[in-house]
C-alpha cells in the first residue's frame, strides 16, 4: 500500500500505474531484512516506489515493536538494482 501512495508522499514524484509490487521479510537474530520487486509498463522507473514500499514496511515493523525494543534502527535501504524487462500481457 505504500508504494501504492509514493506520489502522494514525494513531492514532484508523479502518479505510475504499478504492474505488480511484492515485499518478501526475513527475520533473523539480527533484525529484519525487506526486499521490495515492483514491476510497471510506463516510461518512467519504478524504483521510488519499490524505496518507498520498504521504507514504509519498516516503519510498520518499527511501530508495532517500539514498546518492546528502543534501540531499533532503520538502515541501508538502498536500490539494489533497476532493470527495463518487458511485461508480458
Amino acid at each position: 500500500m505504500g508504494a501504492k501512495r509514493t506520489s502522494d508522499l514525494i513531492p514532484l514524484c508523479h502518479n505510475i500505474e504499478i504492474e505488480q509490487i511484492t515485499l518478501d521479510l526475513v527475520v533473523d537474530d539480527c533484525g529484519v531484512a525487506i526486499e521490495a520487486r515492483a514491476l510497471c509498463s510506463d516510461k518512467t522507473g519504478i524504483e521510488m516506489e519499490a524505496l518507498t514500499a520498504v521504507t514504509i514496511a519498516a516503519l510498520t515493523i518499527y511501530d508495532m515493536c517500539k514498546a518492546v525494543d528502543k534501540g531499533m534502527v532503520l538502515r541501508d535501504i538502498r536500490l539494489v538494482e533497476k532493470t527495463k524487462e518487458e511485461i508480458n500481457p
